[in-house]
């Protein structure tokens, strides 16, 4: 049996965090947890370079507990190209990637995810990609395709990982950034700024593809809404955003960083 952590959306920068302090204490309390494997799935910083810095001095501090991320939007907006994203850039860094859990049946697989516009098919004839240029994060992200067909090589991508754990008679976690299903999505009655930043969070057609392979574990992040676990069919989804608290915008229940954190760690024994 292996103790995995499961978070994600840590956003320090966001939330003015101070990493040389947390990195100790997280450490500490994974260590104290017996924790030997903690996945985060993106938004750690809005850099890559100190996303990816953050899990490798984690790494080192835990071991021979493994840490193992992918990048979410915000990883991706400076610091690091398209082409890089899609490569092996650090063992710690699993997009496309894939971790057998030593002592169990268990596979994780990791794939960053995308988009492709479904979760808004409630608004007809909108220039989305207009809108995305204009107003949201993403726009500065640079890609050498649309964003129907980058996600079209993840689903591709994640179709053949599926196959090849299946092949092997693995369970799988997967752990994704962007949302995977339906279900976490926010509509309104109106032409408010979310309704059209749903076509930004994910594509159904991810949960569709994990459905039909039976996926035991579905690890997700990017919405900081606080879901509690759900199962659909056989599989368990679980978003551990921990989120942001600025003096606009305050997602959490607990008033400083380190509890929040640690109130959003989730922890499962995979046997």
């Amino acid at each position: 049996m292996v103790k995995a952590a499961l978070i994600s959306d840590l956003h320090f920068d966001v939330n003015h965090q101070d990493v040389d302090q947390l990195l100790p204490q997280q450490a500490g309390y994974l260590m104290q947890q017996g924790v030997g494997l903690y996945l985060i799935a993106g938004d750690i910083t809005n850099h890559f370079d100190q996303s990816l810095a953050y899990v490798e001095r984690l790494q080192r501090l835990i071991a021979p507990a493994q840490v193992r991320f992918i990048a979410g939007n915000h990883d991706m907006l400076h610091d690091v190209t398209y082409a890089a994203l899609e490569s092996p850039l650090a063992p710690t860094y699993l997009h496309r990637g894939q971790l057998d859990v030593a002592g169990t049946n268990w596979r994780i697989i990791g794939n960053n995810g995308w988009y492709d516009y479904q979760f808004a098919d409630n608004l007809v004839g909108r220039d989305f990609l207009t809108w995305k240029r204009a107003f949201w994060v993403d726009g500065t992200i640079e890609q050498p395709q649309s964003d129907l067909q980058r996600m079209n090589q993840v689903l591709a991508t994640v179709t053949d990982q599926l196959e090849q754990a299946q092949a092997a008679n693995k369970r799988v976690l997967f752990m994704t950034h962007f949302v995977p299903r339906r279900n976490y999505i926010r509509y309104t009655d109106d032409n408010r700024f979310w309704n059209m930043a749903n076509a930004m969070l994910g594509s159904p057609r991810m949960g569709d593809l994990l459905e039909r392979y039976h996926v035991d574990v579905v690890q997700f992040g990017h919405v900081h809404r606080h879901f509690a676990p759900q199962q659909f069919g056989t599989t368990m989804y679980y978003d551990q955003a921990v989120g942001y608290h600025t003096k606009r915008i305050n997602e959490w229940s607990q008033t400083d960083y380190f509890t929040e954190w640690r109130q959003r760690l989730r922890l499962l024994e995979l046997k």
